[in-house]
């Protein structure tokens, strides 16, 4: 049977959109690109919320992105990850059908102590297969969702966590009283010396617990979650190849969100955030932030540094970090390195990394 003109322009739109290597000076799966376009970034704009939880179709890319650090009821340990990426093919479009020029994109991965398994899914806007609410809150693709348990209501206060990819999946409850942590200069978070920026904001306190299923078993977890929200039009510099971005649950209860942009001459871009435990936040400028990988892993045929030392001088942090699994390759339409850590040294934790562009 001849696929139907709208399966053949989804797969075509698809195919051309995300399949395609890319151009030299686009960096990371194109996000060095031009895109003049589309809405660009500014220092000044004030977040507004829950607007802001929300899609932003004049900007050219975006993503909802939660990782879970969690342990079983044998002590062990284990990493969650859900991501839902909206990537327009031009600014602004909302309408509803097929003639949405919105593509959406969902990851899912678990990790633990039997390894890896990552899931991706595809989708195209204006059709209801994929999208985000904001009263209720509300993302998903297919029947992988985050979304608000309450029947009305905006915020992020009580959430729902879950993807079934069939070899593996997860349900989760996210809680948190806490209030949002806004990155860089009240949400503009810069990534280059030469203009790139991203809004972004986080969610870094909160409170999980359900199950995770594996191969037909299911472990009761708990720990602690992360929400982060960006979107932009061209978040990288067209010389940056790529990141190498943390995540840090402390022990003491304060959070750490450090971020490296490799320039191909190797003078890197860096920013962070230093996150109290009540939730007060302090910009990290590149001069106080020592990134030193330590380590480097064999893992689909690339050596990525996945065992790192990370120095905040001014805050009496230094610490060594490890990887619970070595091969937590994502093998997806544009594949990266991506996994729960646990560090010591200085403070003791628990974390994410995330490598691109390797």
């Amino acid at each position: 049977m001849n696929p139907s003109p709208h399966l053949a322009l989804l797969l075509a739109l698809l195919l051309s959109a995300c399949d395609a290597p890319s151009p030299a000076g686009e960096g990371f799966a194109g996000l060095g690109g031009t895109a003049e376009q589309f809405a660009q970034v500014t220092p000044g704009r004030a977040l507004s919320f829950p607007a802001d939880h929300g899609a932003h179709p004049d900007y050219r890319i975006e993503w909802w992105y939660v990782t879970a650090n969690l342990v079983d009821q044998q002590g062990r340990a284990w990493g969650v990850q859900w991501t839902l990426f909206r990537s327009a093919l031009q600014p602004g479009s909302t309408e509803s059908g097929w003639g949405n020029q919105n593509l959406w994109m969902g990851h899912a991965a678990l990790t633990g102590p039997y390894g890896h398994r990552s899931a991706e899914r595809f989708a195209r806007g204006g059709v209801g297969q994929a999208g985000v609410e904001t009263s209720p809150f509300k993302a998903w693709i297919d029947d992988w969702q985050f979304g608000s348990r309450a029947a009305a209501g905006a915020g992020l206060a009580d959430l729902e966590l879950r993807a079934d990819s069939g070899a593996f999946g997860y349900r989760l409850h996210l809680t948190s009283q806490k209030p949002l942590v806004l990155h860089g200069e009240q949400g503009f978070s810069r990534k280059s010396g030469q203009g790139q920026a991203s809004y972004y904001y986080s969610q870094p306190f909160f409170r999980a617990g359900g199950t995770l299923r594996l191969e037909g078993k299911t472990y009761p977890v708990e720990g602690q979650a992360w929400l982060d929200r960006e979107w932009s039009s061209q978040p990288l510099a067209p010389d940056q190849r790529g990141w190498d971005w943390f995540s840090l649950h402390l022990d003491s209860g304060e959070k750490l969100m450090l971020f490296q942009l490799r320039h191909a001459d190797g003078k890197h871009y860096r920013a962070g955030t230093w996150i109290s435990a009540d939730g007060h936040a302090r910009a990290l400028g590149s001069d106080e932030i020592v990134m030193t990988a330590l380590q480097q892993s064999r893992v689909a045929g690339r050596e990525l540094p996945t065992r790192w030392s990370l120095r905040i001088p001014s805050q009496g942090f230094d610490i060594t970090s490890q990887p619970v699994q070595e091969n937590a390759w994502m093998d997806t339409r544009y594949p990266y390195w991506e996994g729960p850590i646990r560090f010591s040294g200085s403070h003791s934790g628990v974390g994410y990394l995330e490598l691109t562009g390797y």
